[in-house]
């Protein structure tokens, strides 16, 4: 199956503004993605930027921390954080390994939300009222009021630099429950997660969304 097929496969489906958040709520944000994702089965791995990506990674980090990565096609366009305005000072931080990717977590409740690497921006922004409060189901249709909104700030990627210069993965679990197209079983079941292979060893294996890499979970 060509991505085309995949595009075909979710027709119905469309770019919507979706809630998120820690459990104590201090952490708010919205990221638009289209839901529910297409079918990965029998197509080739999807490309790692420029379209919404879904996966489960085995690394230690992301295992123990049951992160389900959740890739919006465009973080500069796709992703906007209403709470806190600053995260990498309000927030946690851990970083690991080659120590440039920032696992961000609430100090309150301790849920990490989203993975970030990069510069990133304070704008005002206009949303859906609803939506802006986090009281909406995706797609509200309401007049919008500006807000203040921080995002990843927009670069041109660089091969030299880690991560090409910017990264931002949010974690699917974190994305509130009751919106059109969230339902993280569903999205196991029909093969529209992959799962990649990211623990030491001695030979890398491909991404696959049959079944998780020894080291990880579905």
């Amino acid at each position: 199956m060509s991505h085309q097929s995949q595009d075909q496969d979710s027709a119905d489906s469309q770019r919507l503004p979706y809630t998120g958040s820690c459990h104590c709520g201090e952490i708010r944000y919205i990221v638009y993605l289209t839901l529910p994702p297409a079918t990965l089965l029998n197509s080739e791995p999807p490309p790692s930027r420029g379209v919404q990506r879904v996966y489960r990674c085995n690394c230690t980090i992301c295992h123990k921390s049951g992160f389900l990565h959740v890739r919006p096609a465009s973080a500069f366009d796709d992703f906007l954080l209403l709470s806190p305005l600053d995260p990498l000072k309000s927030l946690g931080d851990y970083v690991c390994n080659n120590e440039t990717l920032h696992f961000l977590y609430c100090k309150t409740c301790a849920v990490r939300c989203f993975i970030f690497y990069g510069e990133g921006e304070a704008v005002d922004v206009s949303l859906p009222e609803a939506v802006a409060s986090g009281g909406a189901k995706s797609g509200s249709e309401e007049d919008g009021v500006s807000v203040k909104a921080w995002r990843p700030k927009k670069v041109e990627f660089n091969d030299s630099l880690p991560n090409r210069g910017s990264y931002l993965s949010v974690n699917g679990h974190t994305i509130d429950a009751g919106q059109k197209g969230v339902d993280l079983r569903e999205w196991v079941e029909t093969r529209a997660v992959m799962y990649l292979d990211y623990l030491p060893n001695d030979g890398r294996l491909p991404p696959r969304c049959e079944a998780p890499h020894v080291g990880g979970s579905y």
